[in-house]
């Protein structure tokens, strides 16, 4: 796993998202967690059932805002949701100050660090929508500063 941090270099590629939370909390009313297990990866799982108890609606706009920075992000990268894109393999971290970060796992760690340099996340909700905003980088030339 690796986590992608900012960086200095020129945009590689951009995504973005708009997901209805009506949709998603209709497919998890149909299939439950399965739904939630299929979309979110380990660190995101325990955000989600927390604040799923807390308030089952800011559960799941909490899942729609990962399904759509997920998609995002996909964009941005150019794969949409091929392999080695995958929706647990790319998870939404969120740092001490809430900020969001892009958090990667194999075998999209590796693929990813071979192409890209920093990712930048963005996700934003309403009651009845989402929105993410995804921006990876190019990758530093040797010797440039991450």
């Amino acid at each position: 796993m690796i986590t992608v941090q900012p960086g200095g270099a020129s945009i590689a590629g951009i995504g973005t998202d708009i997901a209805r939370v009506d949709r998603i909390a209709a497919a998890y009313a149909r299939h439950g967690d399965r739904f939630a297990l299929r979309i979110l990866g380990e660190r995101e799982w325990p955000v989600f059932l927390r604040r799923k108890a807390r308030d089952p609606q800011r559960g799941i706009r909490y899942l729609a805002t990962r399904f759509a920075a997920k998609e995002a992000f996909s964009k941005a990268i150019g794969l949409g949701m091929h392999s080695p894109m995958s929706w647990r393999r790319m998870e939404v971290v969120n740092a001490p100050g809430g900020k969001p970060l892009v958090a990667l796992n194999e075998p999209l760690a590796g693929w990813y660090a071979e192409r890209y340099g920093a990712a930048h996340i963005s996700v934003s909700d309403e009651k009845d929508m989402v929105t993410a905003f995804a921006v990876v980088e190019t990758k530093p030339a040797c010797g440039q500063q991450e």
